[in-house]
């Protein structure tokens, strides 16, 4: 494309796994758990499961934000999008209030990785009635806002698609050939077009095959 003139946007792995800084390795143990959450990274959310891997953060929500996440952004992740901790800790400090926080936690998140949370020094399980409106706001910013810095991603590895690719201004979306070169056309991936995950690459792969495969019959 660049010995035509046409420009290409700079490629990169998309709907690919976030790796762990060193500082969050401790969350390798946690390797194989899935949970429902939502992913933001700018404007952009995302909500349906997320894993944790040896490597890193993975799942369909983490695959998605991936597109719109750059290297040295944060991700914020709601490990209960469903509930509200802050409310759910205030009604039972007046209907239970000799529960246990842990008791509390582990009905709404996996008992692995509450355990790891106190492992780390991460809150204390004391009886909820006890806890202070600075730990119920600690508690809230870590399940409902967690700032997941990632180290990178896996890239090529494990992406399931390429973003960036031949800059699509130059390029007919009717026949996919390049506007200023007579009978060289682009389809596919090599494009600058991206699609969420659930099919809509390999859509995108056929549709645009088609398109050209037409225009050029048509000749």
């Amino acid at each position: 494309a660049e010995q035509f003139n046409i420009p290409v946007i700079p490629p990169r792995a998309s709907l690919v796994p976030f790796t762990w800084k060193d500082s969050d390795k401790h969350f390798a143990t946690l390797s194989g758990i899935a949970l429902p959450i939502r992913a933001t990274c700018g404007q952009q959310s995302f909500s349906n499961q997320m894993l944790f891997t040896h490597r890193g953060l993975s799942g369909p929500a983490i695959l998605q934000i991936s597109n719109y996440w750059d290297l040295g952004e944060t991700v914020e992740i709601d490990l209960l999008p469903a509930d509200d901790i802050s409310t759910i800790l205030t009604e039972l400090r007046q209907s239970s209030p000799k529960l246990q926080l842990k008791t509390v936690l582990n009905r709404y998140l996996p008992k692995k990785l509450v355990e790891l949370w106190l492992e780390q020094g991460v809150f204390k399980d004391n009886v909820i009635v006890q806890l202070s409106k600075a730990e119920l706001a600690r508690l809230d910013q870590l399940i409902h806002h967690w700032q997941f810095l990632p180290n990178g991603t896996e890239g090529y590895r494990t992406a399931e698609v390429t973003m960036g690719g031949v800059d699509t201004d130059f390029i007919s979306s009717k026949t996919m050939q390049a506007k200023h070169t007579e009978g060289l056309y682009f389809i596919g991936e090599v494009l600058d077009v991206t699609g969420w995950l659930g099919g809509y690459n390999f859509q995108w792969a056929w549709s645009s095959a088609f398109a050209c495969a037409e225009a050029i019959i048509e000749k």
